[in-house]
Protein backbone atom coordinates (compact mmCIF):
# COMPACT_ATOMS: atom_id res chain seq x y z
CA UNK A 1 0.00 0.00 0.00
CA UNK A 2 1.38 3.41 -0.99
CA UNK A 3 0.25 6.29 1.20
CA UNK A 4 1.13 9.85 0.19
CA UNK A 5 1.49 12.19 3.16
CA UNK A 6 1.37 15.90 2.32
CA UNK A 7 3.25 17.81 5.03
CA UNK A 8 1.57 21.19 5.48
CA UNK A 9 2.16 21.90 9.15
CA UNK A 10 4.36 24.97 8.73
CA UNK A 11 3.43 28.63 8.97
CA UNK A 12 5.56 29.81 6.02
CA UNK A 13 6.74 32.99 7.74
CA UNK A 14 9.40 33.77 5.12
CA UNK A 15 6.73 34.38 2.48
CA UNK A 16 5.48 37.32 4.54
CA UNK A 17 1.76 36.70 3.86
CA UNK A 18 -1.27 36.56 6.16
CA UNK A 19 -1.81 32.89 5.36
CA UNK A 20 0.73 30.05 5.46
CA UNK A 21 2.31 29.65 2.03
CA UNK A 22 0.55 26.35 1.37
CA UNK A 23 -2.78 28.22 1.29
CA UNK A 24 -1.68 30.93 -1.12
CA UNK A 25 -2.71 30.72 -4.76
CA UNK A 26 -0.67 29.90 -7.84
CA UNK A 27 -2.55 30.62 -11.05
CA UNK A 28 -5.95 30.42 -9.34
CA UNK A 29 -5.34 27.32 -7.23
CA UNK A 30 -3.94 27.00 -3.73
CA UNK A 31 -0.46 25.57 -3.34
CA UNK A 32 -1.69 22.69 -1.19
CA UNK A 33 -4.46 21.88 -3.67
CA UNK A 34 -1.88 21.50 -6.44
CA UNK A 35 0.23 19.21 -4.25
CA UNK A 36 -2.76 17.05 -3.35
CA UNK A 37 -3.93 17.00 -6.97
CA UNK A 38 -0.63 15.46 -8.04
CA UNK A 39 -0.89 12.50 -5.68
CA UNK A 40 -4.65 12.05 -5.91
CA UNK A 41 -4.23 11.64 -9.67
CA UNK A 42 -1.14 9.44 -9.52
CA UNK A 43 -1.37 5.78 -10.41
CA UNK A 44 0.00 3.60 -7.65
CA UNK A 45 -1.04 5.95 -4.83
CA UNK A 46 -3.70 4.24 -2.70
CA UNK A 47 -4.36 6.93 -0.11
CA UNK A 48 -3.55 10.58 0.58
CA UNK A 49 -3.26 12.19 4.01
CA UNK A 50 -2.52 15.78 5.00
CA UNK A 51 -0.60 16.93 8.06
CA UNK A 52 -1.85 20.42 8.94
CA UNK A 53 -1.09 22.99 11.64
CA UNK A 54 -3.74 22.75 14.40
CA UNK A 55 -4.91 26.32 13.81
CA UNK A 56 -5.65 25.53 10.16
CA UNK A 57 -7.40 22.17 10.53
CA UNK A 58 -10.89 23.58 10.12
CA UNK A 59 -9.81 25.60 7.11
CA UNK A 60 -8.29 22.48 5.57
CA UNK A 61 -11.53 20.56 6.10
CA UNK A 62 -13.21 23.22 3.99
CA UNK A 63 -10.58 22.83 1.27
CA UNK A 64 -11.15 19.07 1.20
CA UNK A 65 -14.93 19.42 1.04
CA UNK A 66 -14.68 21.85 -1.87
CA UNK A 67 -12.65 19.41 -3.98
CA UNK A 68 -13.53 16.09 -5.56
CA UNK A 69 -10.45 14.14 -4.46
CA UNK A 70 -11.07 10.41 -4.22
CA UNK A 71 -7.96 9.28 -2.30
CA UNK A 72 -7.88 11.83 0.54
CA UNK A 73 -8.63 9.86 3.71
CA UNK A 74 -7.04 11.58 6.69
CA UNK A 75 -6.28 14.96 8.23
CA UNK A 76 -3.48 14.69 10.79
CA UNK A 77 -2.52 17.41 13.25
CA UNK A 78 0.99 18.74 12.69
CA UNK A 79 3.68 19.51 15.23
CA UNK A 80 5.60 22.67 16.07
CA UNK A 81 8.56 21.46 13.97
CA UNK A 82 8.67 19.59 10.69
CA UNK A 83 9.97 16.35 12.14
CA UNK A 84 7.04 16.31 14.58
CA UNK A 85 4.65 16.39 11.63
CA UNK A 86 6.42 13.38 10.15
CA UNK A 87 6.20 11.62 13.52
CA UNK A 88 2.46 12.28 13.75
CA UNK A 89 1.97 10.82 10.28
CA UNK A 90 3.99 7.72 11.18
CA UNK A 91 1.94 7.28 14.35
CA UNK A 92 -1.32 7.58 12.39
CA UNK A 93 -0.40 4.53 10.28
CA UNK A 94 1.47 2.49 12.86
CA UNK A 95 -1.07 -0.37 12.76
CA UNK A 96 -0.74 -0.88 9.01
CA UNK A 97 1.03 -3.92 7.47
CA UNK A 98 4.81 -3.87 7.30
CA UNK A 99 4.78 -3.55 3.51
CA UNK A 100 3.05 -0.16 3.76
CA UNK A 101 5.02 2.70 2.18
CA UNK A 102 4.84 6.29 3.38
CA UNK A 103 5.59 8.82 0.62
CA UNK A 104 6.27 12.10 2.40
CA UNK A 105 5.95 15.28 0.36
CA UNK A 106 6.27 18.96 1.27
CA UNK A 107 3.06 20.83 0.47
CA UNK A 108 5.29 23.73 -0.57
CA UNK A 109 6.40 21.77 -3.67
CA UNK A 110 3.18 22.02 -5.71
CA UNK A 111 4.77 21.38 -9.12
CA UNK A 112 5.87 17.77 -8.56
CA UNK A 113 5.22 15.85 -11.77
CA UNK A 114 3.55 12.52 -12.39
CA UNK A 115 6.86 11.29 -13.81
CA UNK A 116 8.70 11.92 -10.51
CA UNK A 117 5.95 10.28 -8.47
CA UNK A 118 5.97 7.27 -10.83
CA UNK A 119 9.75 6.90 -10.48
CA UNK A 120 9.44 6.90 -6.69
CA UNK A 121 6.68 4.27 -6.74
CA UNK A 122 8.70 2.08 -9.10
CA UNK A 123 11.81 2.38 -6.91
CA UNK A 124 9.80 1.29 -3.87
CA UNK A 125 9.46 -2.15 -5.47
CA UNK A 126 13.18 -2.70 -4.86
CA UNK A 127 14.28 -0.26 -2.13
CA UNK A 128 13.00 0.61 1.34
CA UNK A 129 14.27 4.21 1.47
CA UNK A 130 13.98 6.66 -1.43
CA UNK A 131 15.15 10.23 -1.85
CA UNK A 132 14.46 12.57 -4.75
CA UNK A 133 17.11 15.05 -5.86
CA UNK A 134 18.82 16.77 -8.75
CA UNK A 135 22.54 17.26 -9.41
CA UNK A 136 23.78 20.66 -8.33
CA UNK A 137 24.79 22.95 -11.17
CA UNK A 138 26.27 25.44 -8.71
CA UNK A 139 29.46 25.20 -6.70
CA UNK A 140 28.56 24.55 -3.06
CA UNK A 141 30.39 26.27 -0.21
CA UNK A 142 30.52 24.91 3.31
CA UNK A 143 30.44 28.09 5.38
CA UNK A 144 31.32 28.48 9.04
CA UNK A 145 31.13 31.25 11.60
CA UNK A 146 34.38 32.93 12.60
CA UNK A 147 35.15 34.11 16.12
CA UNK A 148 36.87 37.16 14.67
CA UNK A 149 34.16 39.88 14.46
CA UNK A 150 35.85 41.31 11.36
CA UNK A 151 35.11 38.08 9.47
CA UNK A 152 31.69 36.82 10.51
CA UNK A 153 31.55 33.93 8.01
CA UNK A 154 34.13 32.20 5.88
CA UNK A 155 34.40 29.42 3.32
CA UNK A 156 35.56 26.34 5.21
CA UNK A 157 35.33 23.77 2.44
CA UNK A 158 34.32 23.48 -1.21
CA UNK A 159 32.99 19.96 -1.87
CA UNK A 160 33.43 18.39 -5.28
CA UNK A 161 30.43 19.60 -7.26
CA UNK A 162 29.97 16.33 -9.14
CA UNK A 163 29.01 14.62 -5.86
CA UNK A 164 26.55 17.32 -4.73
CA UNK A 165 22.80 16.92 -5.25
CA UNK A 166 19.96 19.21 -4.17
CA UNK A 167 17.36 17.36 -2.12
CA UNK A 168 13.68 17.49 -3.05
CA UNK A 169 10.56 15.62 -2.02
CA UNK A 170 8.80 13.23 -2.05
CA UNK A 171 10.90 10.99 0.17
CA UNK A 172 9.55 7.47 0.61
CA UNK A 173 10.08 4.69 3.14
CA UNK A 174 8.80 1.34 4.30
CA UNK A 175 6.74 2.13 7.38
CA UNK A 176 8.76 -0.04 9.83
CA UNK A 177 12.03 1.53 8.66
CA UNK A 178 11.02 5.18 9.12
CA UNK A 179 9.35 4.26 12.41
CA UNK A 180 12.56 2.67 13.72
CA UNK A 181 14.69 5.59 12.54
CA UNK A 182 12.58 8.05 14.51
CA UNK A 183 12.52 5.81 17.57
CA UNK A 184 16.32 5.94 17.67
CA UNK A 185 16.32 9.67 16.93
CA UNK A 186 14.04 10.49 19.83
CA UNK A 187 16.52 8.88 22.22
CA UNK A 188 19.21 11.34 21.09
CA UNK A 189 19.18 14.61 23.10
CA UNK A 190 21.09 16.28 20.23
CA UNK A 191 18.50 15.25 17.63
CA UNK A 192 17.92 17.78 14.86
CA UNK A 193 16.45 17.09 11.44
CA UNK A 194 15.51 19.00 8.31
CA UNK A 195 14.21 16.04 6.33
CA UNK A 196 13.32 12.40 6.75
CA UNK A 197 16.19 11.01 4.68
CA UNK A 198 18.52 12.74 7.13
CA UNK A 199 16.91 10.89 10.03
CA UNK A 200 17.35 7.53 8.30
CA UNK A 201 20.92 8.35 7.26
CA UNK A 202 21.96 9.28 10.79
CA UNK A 203 20.11 6.71 12.88
CA UNK A 204 20.04 3.72 10.52
CA UNK A 205 23.49 4.10 8.94
CA UNK A 206 23.39 0.61 7.42
CA UNK A 207 20.48 1.59 5.18
CA UNK A 208 21.31 2.90 1.72
CA UNK A 209 18.94 5.60 0.51
CA UNK A 210 18.22 5.08 -3.17
CA UNK A 211 18.18 8.29 -5.22
CA UNK A 212 15.51 9.03 -7.81
CA UNK A 213 16.23 11.96 -10.10
CA UNK A 214 13.85 14.88 -9.67
CA UNK A 215 13.18 17.89 -11.85
CA UNK A 216 13.97 21.61 -11.74
CA UNK A 217 10.25 22.40 -11.83
CA UNK A 218 9.80 20.54 -8.52
CA UNK A 219 10.92 23.64 -6.67
CA UNK A 220 10.00 24.65 -3.15
CA UNK A 221 8.00 27.78 -2.47
CA UNK A 222 9.81 29.80 0.17
CA UNK A 223 9.45 33.44 -0.90
CA UNK A 224 6.73 35.42 -2.70
CA UNK A 225 8.70 35.28 -5.95
CA UNK A 226 8.45 31.48 -5.90
CA UNK A 227 4.67 31.70 -6.34
CA UNK A 228 5.17 32.64 -10.00
CA UNK A 229 4.53 29.49 -11.96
Amino acid sequence: MNIAVILAGGTGSRVGAEKPKQFLEVDGRQVIERSIDAFDQAEGIDEVAMVVHPEWMEYMRGVVSSNSWTKVKRLIEGGSERYMSSLNAIAAYIGCPDDTNLILHDAARPFVSQAVIARVIEALKWHEAIGVGIPSTDTIWEVRQDFDPRLSKFVARIPERSTMWRAQTPQAFRLPLIRDAYQYALQDPQFRATDDCGVVRRYLPGIKIHIVEGEEQNRKITFKEDLLK
